[in-house]
């Protein structure tokens, strides 16, 4: 894997928090690319993490916030079944991400709110969602560099 760097900044605030969080989803879909069944989906920590799992948690966690999808199972998001395919939970990734950059192309203004999630009282501000994504993606990038690291030694973005 090639380490890549961050994004550079513009002076759009709408281009800079897409770009790094695009920057962030091609990483965790390249820490998941080459590494067989079932390493895949076998955790590498006590408490069940895997890399699979986490790609699957990051779709449910796009689903809600820019899509307005329900999650009654958190937990479950990151724990991939056993008829789930790497290649089916990428691409389900890629599917979610493109209608989730729809959304926010055609939002003209980071202060309206976003979709989701579907929950009573007001909807977080588009920029928050960006900003939480941002962080989500982040923080589940770092653990997917452990796991890798720990599968075949793999390091870098």
């Amino acid at each position: 894997m090639t380490d890549r760097k961050p994004p550079r900044t513009t002076t759009d605030e709408k281009a800079t928090l897409v770009g790094f969080l695009d920057y962030l989803r091609d990483a965790i879909a390249g820490k998941v690319a080459g590494v067989p069944e079932p390493d895949v989906r076998t955790a590498g920590v006590r408490s069940g993490t895997n890399l699979l799992g986490l790609v699957k948690h990051l779709t449910a966690v796009e689903r809600v916030y820019l899509l307005g999808d329900d999650v009654r199972d958190w937990p479950g998001t990151m724990r991939p079944s056993t008829k789930e395919t790497v290649d089916g939970v990428l691409a389900a990734y890629r599917e979610v991400r493109a209608r989730a950059d729809e959304v926010i192309d055609a939002c003209p203004d980071l202060a309206l709110p976003a979709p989701g999630p579907p929950r009573r009282g007001p909807k977080p501000s588009m920029r928050w969602v960006l900003v939480h994504l941002i962080e989500e993606t982040g923080r589940h990038a770092g653990h997917a560099d452990i796991l890798r690291e720990q599968y075949d030694g793999s390091t870098g973005r």
